[in-house]
């Protein structure tokens, strides 16, 4: 087995580095190794043809993360596990990696191709020795060689630290650009909390903001959201990025300002497809949001997310989750053939 990832991560680094390859070939070279090492989605894809083009791969539900150990390597080689919010009353699920590699550039290349320029970054996040299981936090150290220096601006207990004002007040003064990277949350409870506070940002300043607010019933429309970081950091939408990911991935997608698509790298895809019918739908179409990350080498490259979101001519826009857009009885069915012996 480690042989084998070992070859097929050499060729993922490839791709990644310098979008040397062919994702159809890679896809289900992956696949076939997912399939053949992870026993529980082996077990899910007995009912399942061998696919002849990536869009045929099965895609375990995001759910099957809280109920299976979806990993191709036996926990000795397991060296990281992310853990996702368990915010749904489900408990938590669990992302095994046999290293971080593909993760780690994955990240950096994604980030790479937005342009931004090496600024300072504050990450409102806790550190990764503090949040060790956050794929978040993991993913703002990954980020650290491409920024000119990293600060930390949330403790373990998931409170803004004080010294953030003075952090920002200090940026203002000497016309330091700077880059705010956190949760929609996090920026909320900073907003709140500066409440008639103006921070007037250099230009060239940025700010990226991913996930939601985690179930608690503070959610704002993203139109208001971006105005806020235009009434305390004077930051344009268009200069505030949003990341789509998820713990059970290893790669993101990216938009910028309001009314666009989110648009990944070439090393992903993402498929929109009508949950009744199981077809992609047609551009302007709307329906669950289904991913093929090739970074995922270590569990699933294939996941079918409980977000919709409309299939635009280039990405995809996002709607929001809705675990009832699943046909009933699919994500059991699911488990029932995970749990096959």
């Amino acid at each position: 087995m480690l042989d084998e990832y070992e070859r097929l991560e050499a060729e993922l680094l490839a791709f990644i580095r310098a979008d040397r390859g062919e994702f159809n070939s890679l896809a289900l070279a992956v696949h076939r190794f997912q399939r053949q090492w992870n026993r529980p989605f082996a077990n899910f894809c007995a009912a399942h043809a061998e696919p002849r083009d990536w869009r045929e791969i099965p895609a375990a539900p995001q759910s099957a993360f809280k109920h299976f150990a979806l990993s191709v390597a036996p926990p000795e080689l397991i060296t990281k596990t992310f853990h996702t919010s368990g915010t749904t009353g489900e408990g938590f699920g669990r992302h095994a990696f046999v290293n971080t590699r593909l993760y780690d550039e994955a990240v950096r290349a994604g980030w790479a191709r937005l342009g931004v320029p090496k600024l300072p970054h504050f990450a409102l996040v806790p550190r990764p020795a503090e949040a060790p299981h956050s794929s978040l936090s993991h993913m703002m150290s990954a980020l650290e060689p491409l920024a000119s220096e990293t600060h930390w601006f949330i403790d373990a207990r998931g409170h803004l630290r004080g010294e953030l004002a003075e952090a920002l007040r200090d940026a203002e003064r000497n016309e330091k650009s700077v880059a705010l990277l956190g949760t929609a949350l996090a920026f909320l409870n900073m907003f709140e909390k500066f409440a008639g506070e103006k921070f007037r940002l250099a230009r060239g300043s940025f700010a990226m903001e991913t996930g939601g607010y985690k179930g608690s019933g503070r959610d704002i429309p993203k139109s208001e959201l971006y105005a806020r970081f235009g009434e305390t950091l004077d930051l344009a939408p268009d200069a505030v990025f949003n990341e789509y990911g998820m713990t059970e991935l290893s790669s993101q997608f990216y938009t910028r300002g309001l009314g666009r698509p989110h648009e990944g790298p070439p090393w992903v895809r993402a498929v929109v497809f009508d949950p009744e019918t199981g077809a992609e739908v047609a551009i302007g179409g709307a329906g669950v949001l289904r991913i093929f990350d090739l970074a995922n080498l270590a569990s699933v490259l294939a996941i079918e997310t409980q977000d919709l979101a409309i299939r635009r001519e280039r990405g995809f826009e996002l709607l929001g989750r809705d675990p009832g857009a699943l046909p009933r009885g699919c994500s059991r069915l699911a488990d029932e053939r995970m749990r096959v012996s």
